[in-house]
């Protein structure tokens, strides 16, 4: 469309300053009809929202209208059939993804001997105001509820597996390891693999302080990529430990108290340039040689090297040293890469810390997790030592589509059930149902169809067999069985149909 002043009109009844069209020259290259843009600026929560989300690149969270979508929502009372920006419907076909990606996270935690938990997405907003500055804490989707409380949609699990190990610390058996996958949510400027909402695959361990459980959790993160087809070529895991961090600022006498801010900045240091980061760091006060001193221990590449800087007694060299070690016996030290500037921006995080990265390098974070053996004590409860990692689901996805390693899920039964006549729909109905008992996945075919349609049918649905129920073979107490696979038909018993049904594969 053009500059016009009816636009301008449009976008000033969108509660945006009629000045943003000159402010975002993108808007002037946009395609989408006026009515389309102008639904999305009234939704925006400011004007900086909406001029950034016109430049924002097109990604699978935000599937564009068709052109009957837009000329139907125009009419009264056709709602917007797009669910809110973000967010995800899952058709069948998407659900049948994702069950399948549950299942691993469900399967691996099973296999490590994990026990499964959840809690509520509504949680109390105390549980996630710990550290200013945190980025979570500026993305909660918190509200106050009829009740006059202040209450959040979680934006992560471990602040709720907190709140459930507080309430049963005194009769926890420990070491417990628990697992969770559960939807998260996040108000955050969305990019590839990065949404407002997503689920996350968290497995956590209560009660060991050794780094023995950081290798277990790092053995189930490589177990399943490798379950997912993915190599140690594919994806890396970058290690470090927050008192490398520490024993640095402590070494150059930085207050304890600017741990925490530090630790957030650097955390930046994959994403903004040097200099951007020497003025953050500035800004907190941190002197210029600190600032240098920081910036070079980060740029160490080798535990060997860091232990020249740190010295040998040094526990974060000594904890580091003995990780590598367990990931070699357990076989996957080739995944692990030893990245001193990774910190992980939770300020309750303690000692080990890792993140999971594309080693092409076009994707964010996979996966990320460390020690936090302070966070219960931050509500009110004993510290207990804890180590665990989030794995959302949004990453693995596009890290699998670029791959080619998307599974091929089709929606299959085992039997598709067809009357040929309508009187006999009620005999029909009992083949199906005993089937089903029987543990069949069974198609009953509801409305009249003819047979040419019904093999179609069975063969989309990748059936096994098609059982017809006609007349001439009822009055002799028998079905039609046709074997799609071996393409032979005949006759048998309703008992004898029903005796040899068996267990579907999983």
């Amino acid at each position: 469309f053009s500059k016009s002043s009816s636009m301008r009109g449009l976008v000033g009844h969108g509660g945006c300053s009629s000045s943003l069209w000159e402010r975002a020259p993108a808007l002037q290259q946009c395609p989408l009809p006026c009515s389309a843009l102008t639904r999305r600026l009234h939704h925006a929560p400011s004007v900086r929202l909406a001029a950034a989300d016109a430049t924002v690149p097109s990604t699978s969270d935000e599937r564009r209208p068709s052109k009957a979508t837009q000329e139907s929502s125009n009419n009264k009372g056709m709602i917007d059939t797009q669910p809110p920006r973000g967010t995800r419907d899952f058709l069948p076909e998407e659900h049948r993804f994702r069950n399948w990606l549950f299942g691993e996270f469900a399967a691996v935690s099973n296999l490590f001997g994990f026990e499964q938990w959840d809690a509520p997405v509504l949680e109390s907003e105390e549980l996630y105001k710990r550290k200013a500055g945190e980025e979570i804490t500026e993305q909660l989707y918190n509200f106050e509820d009829k009740g006059k409380r202040r209450v959040a949609l979680r934006p992560e699990l471990t602040p709720s597996l907190a709140r459930l190990v507080l309430s049963k610390q005194k009769v926890l058996p420990l070491p417990a390891k628990w697992f969770a996958i559960g939807q998260c949510w996040r108000y955050e400027r969305m990019t590839r693999g990065r949404r407002r909402e997503h689920y996350q695959w968290n497995m956590d361990i209560i009660g060991v302080s050794g780094v023995e459980a950081e290798a277990e959790l790092l053995a189930a993160i490589t177990l399943f990529f490798e379950r997912v087809g993915l190599s140690s070529k594919d994806v890396g895991i970058k290690v470090s430990n927050r008192k490398v961090l520490q024993a640095v600022l402590e070494r150059y006498k930085v207050p304890a108290d600017m741990f925490a801010p530090v630790c957030i900045i650097v955390d930046k240091i994959d994403k903004l340039p040097r200099d951007q980061i020497e003025k953050e760091l500035a800004a907190l006060g941190v002197s210029p040689d600190t600032v240098e001193g920081v910036l070079s221990a980060m740029a160490i590449n080798t535990v060997d090297d860091l232990k020249d800087l740190l010295g040998a007694e040094s526990e974060a060299v000594l904890e580091l040293q003995q990780l590598f070690k367990l990931a070699e016996g357990y076989g996957y030290l080739d995944w692990l890469k030893f990245d001193p500037s990774v910190v992980r921006g939770l300020a309750y995080y303690t000692g080990t810390v890792f993140e999971g990265f594309d080693r092409e390098g076009k994707l964010r974070a996979i996966c990320g997790g460390g020690r936090y053996d302070k966070l219960l004590g931050t509500f009110g409860g004993e510290n207990v030592p804890c180590c665990g990692f989030g794995f959302g689901d949004a990453v693995i996805v596009e890290l699998l589509k670029d791959r080619n390693k998307m599974p091929t899920l089709k929606h299959q039964v085992d039997d598709v059930i067809v009357a040929l006549d309508e009187g006999l729909r009620p005999q029909a109905s009992g083949v199906a149902y005993g089937l089903r008992r029987a543990g069949r996945r069974v198609e009953l075919v509801l409305e009249s169809k003819k047979m040419k349609w019904a093999f179609k049918h069975a063969e989309r649905l990748s059936a096994s067999r098609l059982v017809l129920v006609g007349a001439d073979e009822w009055a002799r107490g028998t079905v039609s069985v046709k074997d799609l696979a071996m393409r032979d038909q005949r006759e048998m018993s309703v008992q004898e149909l029903l005796a040899t049904a068996q267990q579907p594969s999983s």
